[in-house]
């Protein structure tokens, strides 16, 4: 799974992540500078492109899946994101 990104028309498809990972969720930050998804293989992370150079770097490994990230998740100013980062807790026998 890879990450594309259209005009809202349809027109001028491009993809923007091109590695072996599975990238899934990205959230366009509200200036258009910034993307920020989930990129799943042996880990999870929460990944943080610039769109200008495609430049990525890894925020956080997580515990979690699709519901960390499923709604918009950046401030109005572009400058912070949320996400939920899941604890595996083991019961005591």
């Amino acid at each position: 799974m890879q990450i594309w990104r259209m005009h809202p028309n349809g027109s001028s498809p491009e993809q923007v992540t091109f590695d072996e990972r599975n990238n899934w969720t990205p959230h366009s930050s509200p200036d258009g500078k910034w993307i920020v998804y989930l990129s799943y293989d042996e880990e999870i992370e929460v990944r943080l492109m610039s769109l200008s150079d495609k430049k990525t770097k890894a925020l956080v490994d997580i515990l979690g899946g699709s519901g960390t990230m499923n709604v918009p998740s950046w401030s109005p100013d572009s400058q912070h994101v949320a996400f939920d980062r899941y604890e595996l807790f083991l019961a005591a026998n």
